[in-house]
């Protein structure tokens, strides 16, 4: 369903004039009111729109933060400290920061799930799935040199033992390492390149995939919970009978989400902020020390997926390859599922077994990298059992789950062993 754009033109002569040279109107207007959506959009459909609130968020607070932030080893920290105490509503954009990227990733992983659900990955959005991915990708920096900033504990010992990952690569993986980090430690020159691709390059890389990966989506036209293709059954004037216009019902319907999700922000920041250390580490209210580590050296729990697989696997190339694997996977997801059917409601057994697998293994794998497996694992076998190598074993069994999800993918769909139920040929009355 190619997006068509149609010149309006406003009442005003030099917004017409304006218009002639520039249509920002016309533009809108083919991505809002001409724009013809699902009617059966449900509550899985409000997370893209919310990952955009968030995003606004982060770039607005992330401005005011700059200026007052000191991307210095000697002063990062106690710059940090000033904006909560001496500058005037600093402690809210602090807390409005660093809540909304822990948001920010709760409502991508939710929108990733929903692609999974409904299989929005499949022909023909595999490019929308693709830039979705960059997206992740360069949301994962960005939040990473941005834990860096604070250089508290967990800034340091985290940027640490993250960067060093690189060392495992085989001959260039020491010189590598060295030149991210600008030394030999984590330091001066870490803190400032952090700081130059945190507020000023990966932004605007992420704003450039953003916006490609909308208008992408408009150009196929939008996925839904039957994974039926409107625009194949269009009325007399080529509009689908299935479809509504974006603008006014899901604008409408956006708008009252992200108030809702702004109350619970709300609530996060005013009440909550650090969600009991989930969210901002208690280590990280403490200056970083090169000579003191900390306990327990984890990154924040957006990562600990990952991190869990670097964990679990004794060889740290192995581990490395294994983590960088994960990701890959998932940029590939579109070309291993071959089966015909998009959404799980059609789709056979065997594929929602495989679904709600792979997702707990996911958040199965967070836990284990966040250490509450071993704490689980310690109250049930007593302080004298194996707890490590208990942890380890079940870290390793969801890393299997994990990569088996791809496997069986392929197999299930391309030897045909799928049985899907009958898809409508419109969108289901019930809905």
């Amino acid at each position: 369903m190619a997006l068509k754009i149609v010149r309006v033109y406003p009442k005003n002569r030099v917004l017409a004039w304006i218009e002639d040279r520039l249509p920002a109107m016309s533009f809108l207007s083919a991505h809002t009111v001409t724009y013809y959506a699902p009617k059966n959009f449900n509550i899985w459909y409000y997370f893209g729109v919310l990952a955009s609130v968030v995003l606004v968020n982060q770039l607005v607070t992330g401005i005011f933060l700059a200026m007052h932030f000191k991307p210095s080893a000697a002063e990062a920290f106690s710059s940090v400290e000033y904006i909560m105490r001496d500058v005037e509503w600093g402690w809210l954009i602090r807390y409005m920061h660093s809540t909304g990227a822990s948001l920010f990733f709760v409502v991508i992983y939710l929108h990733m799930f929903r692609a999974l659900l409904y299989g929005s990955f499949k022909r023909p959005r595999e490019l929308v799935w693709v830039l979705g991915m960059l997206i992740y990708l360069t949301l994962m920096a960005e939040a990473f040199m941005g834990y860096v900033l604070p250089w508290g504990q967990m800034s340091f010992w985290g940027a640490k033992v993250i960067i060093s990952l690189f060392g495992a690569i085989p001959v260039i993986g020491n010189g590598l390492t060295e030149w991210i980090m600008g030394d030999y430690l984590p330091g001066d020159a870490t803190l400032n390149r952090f700081f130059a691709l945190h507020v000023i390059a990966l932004p605007l890389v992420l704003l450039l995939l953003v916006t490609t990966h909308i208008l992408a989506l408009h150009e196929v036209g939008s996925n839904n919970p039957d994974g039926v293709e409107i625009s194949e059954h269009p009325d007399g004037d080529g509009r689908p009978i299935d479809g509504i216009p974006f603008h006014p019902y899901y604008t409408v319907e956006d708008t009252l989400s992200t108030v809702a999700f702004l109350l619970v922000a709300a609530f996060l920041v005013f009440f909550t902020p650090t969600v009991g250390g989930l969210f901002l580490e208690h280590d990280n209210f403490v200056e970083a020390d090169p000579l003191v580590t900390p306990e327990h050296i984890r990154p924040a729990w957006y990562f600990t997926p990952f991190y869990a697989m670097l964990r679990v696997i004794p060889d740290k190339l192995s581990g490395v390859i294994v983590m960088f694997a994960a990701i890959g996977a998932l940029f590939l997801l579109p070309w291993l599922d071959r089966g015909k059917v998009r959404s799980v409601r059609y789709r056979g057994l065997g594929y929602r077994v495989a679904i709600f697998a792979f997702a707990t293994a996911f958040v199965g794998l967070g836990f284990v990298g966040m250490g509450t497996t071993a704490s689980l694992v310690e109250g049930i076998v007593g302080p004298g059992g194996n707890v490590n190598e208990i942890d380890n074993w079940i870290g390793r069994a969801m890393v299997a789950v994990y990569f088996g999800f791809f496997a069986f993918l392929w197999i299930y769909t391309y030897f045909g062993l799928e049985r899907t139920r009958p898809v409508p040929d419109r969108l289901t009355p019930d809905n």
